[in-house]
């Protein structure tokens, strides 16, 4: 009965670390997708813009 007791208490623990790896991983991917959401829309943003990376006008010597 003993032994089992520890099987059941392992198998609870593994189960808690392979959850809390999860939940890691998540957030890890949930980040990365933010950061290339906000990076994805800083581009279309730019991309945008009334200046073509041209000065309208010359610069004075």
């Amino acid at each position: 009965m003993f032994e089992y007791e520890l099987h059941r208490i392992r198998s609870a623990e593994l189960r808690r670390q392979a959850d809390d790896a999860r939940l890691a991983r998540e957030a890890v991917r949930s980040r990365r997708a933010a950061r290339r959401e906000a990076r994805d829309a800083a581009v279309a943003q730019e991309a945008h813009t009334d200046r073509r990376g041209r000065r309208r006008l010359p610069r004075a010597a």
